[in-house]
């Protein structure tokens, strides 16, 4: 079996990369730009097939898939920050829809026999009031930021293409997903980069923070890429699926497990450019359509999720200081 991992040289793609790897009988593939990054592939990009290929370009797309070719196709790739979403709302929407309006265009003109899992967000459901918690599929989605709308319009795209040519097209909607690789602009990973940072006095001692309180439903990025598998093999085409551990902390509570993780004394000051002209409160899903369809559920606790992410700091800062290229 061949699998195509759009955005295969980002976060939740390099982790999907190794455990198809890992399983022993999946060809692995994926897409890349000239100014991808390959650090997060650089243990197993011997093992997979990567091509070039920018998917705003109708042309590049269509070349791509004529040589892969693939079983199945994994797409990842995606402007996924919520605050770039802000600065730069419409490039958000060309990177997210149009790169995947390309992407479903050549596959129905190739006429490729392939399941095709779409990856979307718990952003969607943006506004979400006391009484709708936990968040089911079938939730109203009120969006709170320019990302969520490219993700809607990613959802419903996947799910007009299987309607209107019977593409085996499933879709997830996964809520926050954390771990080793995480970008530093994400909470948790900028959390933990600052704590590594202080412990090697790269940073006075002294945490930089947003909201702490909003509520967010926590998932390992390992035990997500293992439900991409399973949405993709054995997912219902047409649906579309929660993927959440069903449970919440805030991320006062996120930093308190990070600081627990360590020996070094900080204080923590709130930093305005951190803070979203709009924020979801609370975000706590319902996966248990999900469950019942694959028998999915999550294995790594969220304490080891943190342990993991920060150690991966502390390797990779340690590198950097070693080479020069991290300086106070």
């Amino acid at each position: 079996m061949k699998a195509l991992i759009t955005g295969i040289t980002g976060f939740a793609g390099s982790h999907l990369a190794g455990y198809l790897l890992s399983r022993g009988d999946v060809e692995v593939c994926g897409t890349y730009r000239v100014r991808s990054s390959m650090e997060l592939l650089e243990p197993i990009t011997k093992q997979i097939h990567l091509v070039e290929c920018e998917l705003r370009d109708p042309h590049s797309v269509h070349r791509m898939l004529e040589e892969i070719r693939p079983n199945l196709i994994f797409h990842l790739a995606a402007q996924s920050f919520v605050p770039t979403s802000w600065n730069s709302p419409a490039e958000t929407m060309v990177n997210n829809l149009v790169g995947q309006i390309h992407l479903l265009e050549a596959v129905r003109k190739l006429d490729l026999s392939c399941r095709i899992h779409i990856a979307c967000s718990s952003e969607e459901y943006g506004l979400v009031f006391p009484h709708e918690t936990p968040i089911r599929e079938d939730n109203p989605l009120r969006p709170l930021n320019p990302y969520a709308v490219s993700k809607i319009a990613q959802d419903f795209l996947g799910y007009q293409y299987y309607q209107s040519y019977g593409m085996p097209i499933i879709r997830t909607r996964t809520f926050n997903h954390t771990g080793p690789g995480r970008g530093e602009h994400f909470v948790t990973s900028n959390f933990a980069k600052q704590i590594a940072q202080i412990e090697l006095g790269l940073q006075p001692p002294k945490i930089f923070v947003g909201n702490l309180q909003a509520k967010r439903d926590f998932t390992d990025v390992r035990d997500i890429v293992q439900a991409y598998w399973l949405a993709a093999t054995h997912g219902e085409p047409g649906e579309v699926y929660n993927l959440s551990s069903g449970s919440t902390y805030t991320i006062e509570e996120v930093l308190r497990i990070l600081l627990s993780l360590t020996n070094v004394q900080v204080t923590v000051e709130v930093d305005p450019d951190r803070l979203r002209p709009s924020d979801v409160d609370t975000l706590l899903g319902d996966s248990s359509a999900f469950r019942s369809k694959t028998g999915w559920a999550p294995q790594i606790p969220f304490a080891k999720t943190m342990e993991d992410l920060l150690e991966y700091w502390r390797i990779l800062l340690r590198k950097r200081q070693h080479s020069g290229r991290e300086r106070c």
